[in-house]
């Protein structure tokens, strides 16, 4: 089920006894704990019926003794464990909180939701407490957005707040803020507080409202070595390298690595037409990869991605004197993707 399934049975009044909410993306776990904190009681019961527990705090027993109470003036009662993956959990085999552990996920009290919000991990699946709970309940799994599914993701976030954004504008937005969807949710909603809804959202609100240079970014980075602007590309990141806590240079990096490894890509596609679908880009962008295809040889963008991988090394430490600055290393980095 996604997290919109879930909420969706949550508003209809359809209740599992037992969620175990998992994954290395912790915004779909948080939205669906948010829902659930906030509707499933009313004002009313939650005083009585609502427990909040964070696992570094608590233990099995503890959970699972407040778990068998029976709700007081309501038909449910809810119990959410905050940061579950720092719970403690029995070994199993022959101990009493293990088997009583297990004993409850086999047989959940059906007035009792109890949620288990295990971020930035997964549960062990081969443990028979997930089996039951996966029988009794349900198990959610929350992963990261690959970075291919990241612009769309980004325009169907927007339009179900009833923005539109253009292409451009939600290129940049994914090559800053990464796959951090609860900080892109975050942009978006300070975007939202801005504009107005008949407003298409472009480059300039994004500078604007984000903080994000129009001229000085990742994006305008690509354009000039795509097109051997070497003047341009030595303004961005001297730009860069004077402003490094806004273009730290592992983000830098991180995106030239994915931008050329796409110029590869597309070298080797066996069918151009499929270009977009194949890179995961807008189909807006394709003339950028063919454009900076031409420029780039299959061969020279080969010699360029083991750059990114030494000069990633170095600014890590390695392979370095150690007195290089990061923009200094920028400037090396780019001045032989050039030559």
């Amino acid at each position: 089920m996604t997290a919109e399934d879930i909420i969706r049975d949550l508003k209809a009044r359809k209740f599992k006894p037992v969620y175990l909410l998992q994954g290395e993306e912790p915004y779909y776990i948080d939205q669906i704990v948010d829902y659930m904190e906030k509707h499933i009681l009313s004002d009313g019961e939650r005083g009585f019926n609502q427990t909040i527990l964070y696992g570094k705090d608590t233990d099995m027993a503890t959970i699972l003794n407040a778990a068998k109470r029976y709700p007081m003036m309501s038909e449910y009662q809810v119990i959410i464990v905050k940061e579950a993956q720092d719970l403690k959990w029995a070994n199993e085999g022959s101990s009493k909180e293990a088997e009583f552990t297990l004993a409850y996920f086999e047989k959940p009290l059906p007035s009792t939701i109890l949620v288990l919000a295990y971020k930035y991990g997964n549960f062990d699946k081969r443990k028979k407490v997930y089996k039951a709970i996966n029988n009794s309940g349900i198990v959610f799994q929350s992963d990261p957005v690959r970075d291919y599914k990241l612009v769309p993701w980004i325009e169907d976030h927007i339009k179900s707040k009833g923005y539109k954004i253009e292409p451009q504008a939600v290129a940049l937005m994914a090559e800053y803020l990464g796959t951090d969807l609860s900080k892109i949710a975050n942009e978006v909603e300070k975007l939202c507080l801005n504009l107005n809804s008949s407003t298409t959202i472009q480059v300039d609100h994004i500078q604007r409202n984000i903080g994000i240079s129009k001229e000085y970014n990742v994006f305008e980075l690509q354009k000039a070595l795509a097109t051997r602007n070497v003047l341009k590309c030595n303004q961005i990141i001297n730009y860069f390298a004077g402003n490094p806590k806004a273009n730290p240079l592992v983000m830098v990096m991180a995106n030239l690595n994915s931008y050329f490894s796409k110029i590869l890509k597309y070298h080797y596609l066996p069918n151009k037409n499929d270009a977009a679908k194949e890179l995961g880009v807008s189909p807006y962008f394709v003339k950028d990869y063919e454009a900076a295809a031409r420029t780039f040889s299959a061969g020279k963008t080969f010699d360029i991605i083991s750059l990114l991988r030494e000069y990633d090394l170095k600014s890590k430490g390695l392979d370095s004197s150690g007195n290089t600055s990061d923009g200094d290393l920028l400037k090396e980095l780019v001045f032989k993707m050039l030559h």
